[in-house]
């Protein structure tokens, strides 16, 4: 059913940079560590001390807007946002206002399963700022006690904001699946939600076809989300929460004096509630930051990391699906596993001949075992180059799949080679003679299968495979119905 308005999502995505030091200091950015204990005065804002910007951070965030596609100007500056929390201890946060580090990218989604066409998602601008501390309150009824940790404080965030081109949670997740993909290609951060280390706002508002035309419902920002999941079940809520909101009242209803809401997700009630008003860019009171310089960076910098970038996951799928024929989903799953498991695959498949059948074998088999064991494809102990062998018996005929299955599991176990492995099994090959010798005698024990088979009842030969299997446990399945038809053919 179609619903009768439009959603309309923008996103606003910040990623923790994997630097070892803070934006403006020297303190560290390990995750974990006792509270207040990785701060200087730099970082708390004590009175003398100055920052001075991390060049890996730079690096990084410049590196990333490159991959999304971003406009890269030659000057960017950074200026003071002045807010109050209790865990900004300067009174205001090191951020960029006019001229970010990048702006004007696009990142291209889609969809394996189809529901809804590949589009380009863009990117208003990506650019740096420093974190604030963590606020933690305690929950005991009653007490009401807060305390600040300030060890995140100067942790260097990039900063992604998407244009408002997002028209369904769904394509929401899949602007931060992909989104969250490439930034781990590129090696840039983390994207650890449990740790902080990617954080989601969403604003949506809906434009609802009414007789008298169009109407917009206030934009509404929502917070707290802790997974990809989340997101997509507080837009789905806060979707309907509108729209019924519209219904009741049949007018708009905002925030006093036409600002903004912000908006929280509540994860046990599945609900969202309300916050506060949200800020304009003129409350913050924006101002270039008198203790730094400007960047500069020069237009050969931006091609020197635009061909370093590598193979990223969007071309990755489609070189996947074109050189080694296999479906979209298929090319999704293995890409989203990483770079390491897609060579692996592509190794597979080139020594093996056959894309469909390696992609099988990975995602079923190599798949299960490494997540069975929470390991990643480097402590596989079977190579490419062993398991193509023994797909290669498999497409000779000189095993099942199912038997397969139990030599690679052996091989797994044991460390062996495949034929090692399957003389330990006991499978041995059978001799193309010594198949029709067997399939001659069975034929000849069961002359009612012969008769039905010649009058078209195919199926009929079945009743013949298990008896094949019961006095050789090593002949192929397939091997028997075809040589069994093909010698009833002959009679």
């Amino acid at each position: 059913m179609t619903e009768p308005y439009t959603i309309i999502i923008g996103l606003e995505v910040h990623v923790q940079l994997s630097t070892a030091s803070k934006l403006f200091c020297g303190c560290s950015t390990a995750f974990g560590s006792p509270a207040n204990t990785q701060t200087c005065p730099v970082c708390i804002g004590m009175p003398g001390s100055l920052p001075v910007m991390n060049r890996e951070a730079m690096a990084l965030a410049l590196k990333t807007a490159v991959a999304l596609n971003c406009e890269i100007p030659r000057r960017t500056k950074w200026d003071r946002k002045q807010y109050y929390y209790p865990d900004l201890p300067k009174g205001y946060q090191i951020s960029q206002f006019d001229l970010p580090l990048s702006e004007k990218g696009y990142l291209t989604i889609s969809d394996s399963r189809g529901r809804f066409e590949p589009k380009p998602i863009r990117i208003i601008r990506a650019h740096l700022e420093e974190d604030a501390g963590k606020s933690m309150h305690d929950e005991v009824a009653g007490k009401g006690d807060s305390r600040i940790d300030l060890n995140r404080t100067g942790t260097p965030l990039l900063e992604v904001v998407s244009e408002p081109d997002l028209r369904s949670p769904v394509e929401a997740r899949a602007y931060l699946d992909e989104l969250k993909l490439l930034l781990n290609y590129l090696d840039v951060s983390d994207c650890n939600m449990q740790e902080g280390s990617l954080r989601v706002d969403a604003n949506i508002n809906l434009h609802i076809d009414t007789p008298e035309g169009p109407v917009a419902t206030p934009i509404v920002e929502v917070k707290n989300m802790n997974s990809f999941r989340a997101v997509e079940r507080a837009l789905d809520f806060e979707a309907q929460r509108q729209y019924e909101v519209w219904q009741e009242t049949g007018t708009i209803m905002g925030a006093p004096g036409g600002h903004k809401t912000t908006r929280g997700w509540d994860e046990t009630a599945q609900v969202t509630v309300p916050q506060r008003t949200k800020e304009e860019s003129s409350d913050y009171r924006y101002f270039p930051d008198p203790d730094l310089v400007p960047v500069t960076t020069t237009e050969e910098q931006v091609e020197a990391i635009r061909a370093g970038l590598g193979e990223l996951p969007a071309a990755l799928r489609e070189r996947l699906q074109k050189t080694y024929n296999v479906t979209p989903y298929d090319a999704d799953v293995l890409v989203n596993q990483g770079r390491e498991l897609v060579d692996y695959f592509t190794e597979l498949a080139d020594r093996c001949g056959d894309g469909k059948m390696a992609a099988n074998w990975v995602e079923q088999d190599v798949l299960r075992w490494l997540n069975d064991r929470q390991i990643g494809i480097g402590e596989f102990s079977v190579s490419a180059d062993a398991l193509a062998g023994l797909l290669e018996k498999i497409k000779g005929g000189d095993l099942t799949t199912s038997r397969g299955r139990d030599v690679l599991t052996a091989m797994l176990d044991s460390g062996q080679s495949v034929d090692a492995a399957m003389r330990k099994l006991g499978i041995q090959s059978v001799d193309q003679n010594e198949l029709e010798t067997l399939c001659g005698e069975l034929l000849a024990a069961n002359p009612k299968v012969v008769e039905d088979v010649k009058e078209g009842r195919l199926k009929a030969v079945g009743a013949l495979i298990g008896q094949a299997k019961s006095r050789n446990p090593n002949v192929n399945p397939g091997q028997v119905r075809e040589l069994c038809l093909k010698l009833i053919e002959r009679m």
